[in-house]
């Protein structure tokens, strides 16, 4: 049994992470606890066959390939680098390590999509029990106390910000001058991409090199702003943290009423330690966390912690990215990273007789493997002379404009036990069943349209696009698992992310998302993460 402690936080990604910098920074005596390590630049790597970007091969940021199985409905077990797996980074700062730091508000309209749209059938759309205007102080303290750049007078689609942001945005590469071009010819709202990225030194950290290797790994110069440089940091230097690595929590702890009084996890050595707080915060991702609520049955809850009205794992969802690509009479890449820097929030809402809608934005430089993987004309041979041709005469021609869908949430798509495989340290490992709903699927289709009129817009000569196909969708936009409301036979989390039923135990990550708005939702995680550190800290 370890000494007591005020805070256990599970997790140290993008909403453990910001908890621990708000709680120690207040007073609190804190447990971080993070399953994979911390890694330096060169342990993260630059592989372009193996990375958080094209995981097929391997990843670069864990979990570890063996001892981390997930089972699928159609039968499959599978590996953390393989299709379906929904994988999420696991070193200290988790997916902040490596992401493309897109940092995207949701819209007011995006916590209230029941009460717009309605409910379409078979769906769990709902309306969030908390509105913008709740939480958009929160995103202001996340884009100062954390570091975005961008232009809040270009946020047409937002209300107006109380505070710019910190850090004015990138100057345009030849690709989002080319777009640029394209928006302007359609009349249509464009803005630039802001990033949790330094545009210029910040919280005594230089700007960003405008490398080609942003998106998957990890910055050279330490430009990327993550939790692990900022918020878990600024925790250890108060002397109120301790980050623990290589550790894998068990379960909640619990006394005979049902209180919960810690957690049990296994060290990096496989021993198994109990610790003890006044407070247990998951932030272990939307997989993860509902598998650990699963995984914590008691007396009282014996579907699992929260799970009493079964909604525990329910309503899982991540994105679905619509994706046209075009080619171009004359080079449209100059290799200025990060790469993404246009965007358009034109059809987020509003299009008639589609439930919701997306960002559309240009994407992050694209690695020759990728282009060769993911961008070909699909009347061009994967191999041989003329796929080498092509891509010798047309890499800096091509570009792609992508964006995530604002999903409609289906209880049927769901994070469960596997009781019959178990992971190394002999815990029920997750099982994925279910569908994306197939509003999404028609608003995908509407988005993909747009896409390619944009492509066609700013010069293309040649567009194509990707295929969308129903699937279970979460990834590295999971979310929905633990969703907040007000009812407990339909939530799983209160307004302030307190699990219903419980004190003291609160979830502070993607999981407590109602819907996953149609943008990149980690500047939304942060900023739940803070108002619930503050709310611990003034409650407790």
């Amino acid at each position: 049994m370890t000494g007591q402690y005020d805070v256990i936080i599970v997790g140290a990604g993008a909403g453990g992470g910001v908890a621990a910098g708000v709680l120690a920074q207040a007073g609190k005596r804190v447990l971080l606890i993070e399953r994979g390590r911390q890694l330096s630049f060169d342990e993260v790597g630059r592989d372009h066959l193996r990375n958080q970007r094209l995981s097929q091969y391997g990843h670069n940021v864990g979990p570890d390939i063996d001892g981390n199985p997930r089972t699928l409905e159609d039968g499959r077990t599978v590996r953390p680098h393989e299709g379906g797996y929904q994988n999420n980074a696991a070193t200290v700062g988790s997916g902040t390590r490596v992401y493309g730091a897109q940092a995207w508000r949701f819209m007011p309209q995006d916590f209230r999509m029941a009460s717009i749209y309605g409910v379409p059938e078979g769906s769990s759309l709902a309306d969030w029990p908390i509105t913008y205007e709740t939480l958009a102080p929160y995103y202001e303290k996340a884009e100062w106390g954390i570091g975005v750049c961008g232009d809040h007078q270009a946020m047409t689609h937002l209300p107006g910000y109380e505070r710019p942001y910190p850090m004015p945005p990138m100057s345009p590469s030849l690709q989002a001058q080319t777009f640029r071009r394209g928006l302007d010819a359609l009349g249509w709202q464009k803005l630039p991409v802001p990033l949790l990225i330094n545009s210029q030194p910040y919280n005594d950290r230089p700007a960003c090199t405008r490398c080609q290797h942003c998106v998957g790994f990890a910055c050279p110069v330490d430009a990327k702003n993550g939790t692990l440089n900022t918020m878990i940091a600024r925790a250890l230097d108060s002397g109120n943290c301790t980050l623990v690595t290589e550790a894998m929590v068990e379960r909640i702890l619990t006394d005979s009423s049902g209180h919960v009084t810690g957690v049990s996890y296994f060290d990096h050595d496989q021993q198994r330690i109990e610790a003890q707080a006044e407070v247990v915060v998951l932030s272990a991702g939307a997989v993860e966390t509902a598998r650990l609520l699963l995984n914590s049955a008691t007396t009282q809850e014996p579907n699992g912690i929260g799970n009493n009205g079964d909604q525990v794992g329910r309503h899982l969802q991540g994105h679905t990215y619509p994706r046209a690509i075009g080619l171009f009479p004359e080079p449209v890449q100059d290799w200025l990273g990060p790469g993404a820097s246009t965007a358009t929030c034109q059809f987020n809402h509003e299009n008639d007789g589609i439930v919701g809608g997306g960002m559309l934005a240009d994407e992050f430089i694209v690695l020759p493997i990728i282009f060769w993987k993911r961008l070909l004309p699909p009347d061009l041979p994967k191999w041989g002379a003329a796929n080498k041709q092509f891509m010798r005469d047309n890499y800096r021609r091509v570009s792609d404009i992508a964006g995530p869908v604002h999903e409609i949430p289906s209880p049927d798509a769901r994070v469960s036990l596997d009781p019959a495989v178990k992971d190394r340290y002999g815990l029920p490992v997750a099982h994925f069943s279910g569908l994306t709903h197939p509003e999404t699927q028609r608003t995908a289709a509407f988005m993909l349209e747009r896409a390619v009129e944009w492509q066609k817009a700013a010069g293309a000569v040649k567009v194509w696009t990707n295929t969308i196909r129903p699937a279970l969708s979460g990834g590295q936009h999971q979310s929905g698992t633990a969703r907040m409301g007000d009812d407990p036979a339909t939530s799983v989390v209160d307004k302030w992310c307190q699990v219903h039923g419980h004190d003291n135990l609160y979830v502070a990550d993607g999981s407590v998302h109602v819907t996953n708005g149609g943008f990149n939702p980690v500047l939304t995680i942060m900023a739940l993460a803070w108002r619930t550190a503050e709310h611990i800290a003034e409650v407790w």
